[in-house]
């Protein structure tokens, strides 16, 4: 049987003395505990209330943040089935702060496993779209102000989700056809802005496969309130609009960064203005000792919309590929920068990339234990709150040794802080921490049956 426990030391010594006892461990810390730990100091974990509806009619003593915060945690854990929220919370420091567990007293005390029903009932009271308008409020509305977050460079991106092709169960999941293969499942769109030495993913849409880049994030671009005055955002081919990129310019004073097809009059255009002036310079970037650089102004007229009078100016940095004799145009509707700003500018992409590597490869984006759509939607936004609480981390003091490095390699190389032992022991709906001295005091003073009982913990401190 599940078993919610709430913090109370006095009425679990209570219960001890009567021989009460459910189970004991020994508290140990981890990177993800800490991590958890750094994000309720805070204040992020209750703010998770705010941005997730109340959809329960029971059991409202337990604070839905709690419930979260297992869940985020068990994908931080890589625990990615309902069935695998962990016993989880370990550290004695988090679970005194947190002030309640879930434990399951039928089960193995290390295994920590819940039954499916506890976290299933929750998530299936939410649609798709309120975890995705849930996730974008919690960090726009929580995260980002709280923090003092407010990034000038964004980055939009597109990532393809797989399923199996083979598994046509897959709620709203579409085939497509991918580089001549056959790939079936959905398309999240992201929004990422740049902090000092990470980033954070600002705003999401999600939808099947399909969906075109543009017409899954459009709404996202005219309409996200992260965008402000002032700042910038990088495109990749997916996201040409003319009539978008105007509106951003001119409503928004948002700067868009964006490579141009070779299928376009612009590319072509200013390929060959770059030609016939031939004033090539060094590309910035040292490793691409093959490539040059050149400015070309006013292309506007070479790409326009169905509203000439409303395009803005756009330039370009023409990129040489001397070893291949390749050439590539990134656009910009900033007409104050240089051929080196552009490019630099735009090298900034692959940081999103390099994100969603990351949360497929080690943080398992993909792996879906429902075929429900509602349910693949939770553990993406779940999955996803975790993976910014990682990067909120290695901006904080105790986490900026981690800077620039992924999470499995901060994992392989961490070690756990010295500190003294914890014991937790559960009674009833109540759980109570104990140093290592207060519990080796508590067991001489107990009676055999209990000491009993204590026993096999006492053999782990």
């Amino acid at each position: 049987m599940i078993q919610f426990s709430k913090k109370d030391k006095d009425k679990v010594l209570k219960s001890i003395k009567e021989g009460n006892i459910d189970v004991a461990d020994v508290s140990f810390s981890n990177l993800i505990d800490t991590i958890l730990l750094e994000m309720k100091k805070l204040n992020l974990l209750d703010d998770l209330d705010s941005a997730f509806e109340e959809k329960r009619k029971r059991n409202l003593k337990i604070p839905l943040n709690t419930i979260l915060t297992l869940a985020i945690t068990a994908k931080m854990k890589l625990k990615t089935s309902l069935t695998d929220i962990p016993f989880a919370i370990t550290d004695s420091e988090l679970l005194s702060e947190i002030g309640w567990n879930i434990w399951d007293n039928d089960r193995d005390i290390e295994s920590g496993l819940l039954e499916e029903g506890t976290i299933r009932n929750l998530v299936s009271k939410y649609s798709s779209e309120e975890s995705i308008e849930a996730y974008n409020k919690y960090v726009q509305d929580f995260v980002m102000p709280k923090l003092n977050i407010a990034p000038q460079i964004h980055i939009l991106d597109c990532t393809k989700i797989n399923v199996d092709i083979n598994n046509s169960n897959y709620e709203k999941a579409e085939v497509i056809k991918d580089n001549g293969e056959a790939i079936r499942g959905y398309k999240l769109a992201s929004l990422r802005g740049l902090l000092d030495d990470s980033g954070i993913i600002e705003e999401i849409e999600f939808g099947p496969i399909n969906i075109h880049d543009l017409e899954l994030s459009k709404d996202l671009l005219l309409n996200s309130k992260v965008l402000k005055e002032g700042d910038i955002l990088i495109n990749d081919r997916g996201f040409i609009s003319r009539e978008v990129i105007n509106t951003l310019k001119t409503d928004k004073k948002v700067d868009t960064y964006v490579p141009a097809r070779k299928n376009m009059s612009i590319y072509k255009e200013a390929v060959k203005i770059a030609k016939a002036e031939g004033n090539w310079r060094k590309y910035p970037n040292k490793k691409r000792t093959t490539q040059e650089i050149q400015f070309v102004k006013d292309l506007g007229v070479f790409w326009e919309s169905k509203d000439p009078t409303k395009d803005v100016p756009l330039n370009a940095c023409v990129v040489h590929d001397k070893k291949i004799n390749n050439y590539f145009v990134f656009l910009s509707t900033e007409t104050n920068c240089s051929a080196r700003q552009i490019v630099n500018t735009y090298e900034l992409r692959p940081e999103i990339e390099e994100d969603f590597r990351q949360i497929k490869d080690f943080w398992k984006l993909e792996d879906f234990k429902s075929t429900k759509y509602d349910f693949i939607t939770f553990h993406i936004v779940t999955l996803l709150i975790g993976y910014m609480y990682f990067q909120l981390f290695k901006n904080t003091e105790k986490g900026s040794k981690y800077s620039k490095k992924s999470l499995p390699v901060v994992l392989k190389n961490y070690t756990e802080k010295k500190k003294s032992k914890s014991v937790v022991i559960y009674s009833g709906q109540y759980f109570g921490i104990f140093t290592f001295l207060e519990f080796m005091k508590l067991y001489a003073n107990c009676s055999e049956e209990v000491k009993g009982l204590l026993e096999p913990t006492l053999a782990l401190v």
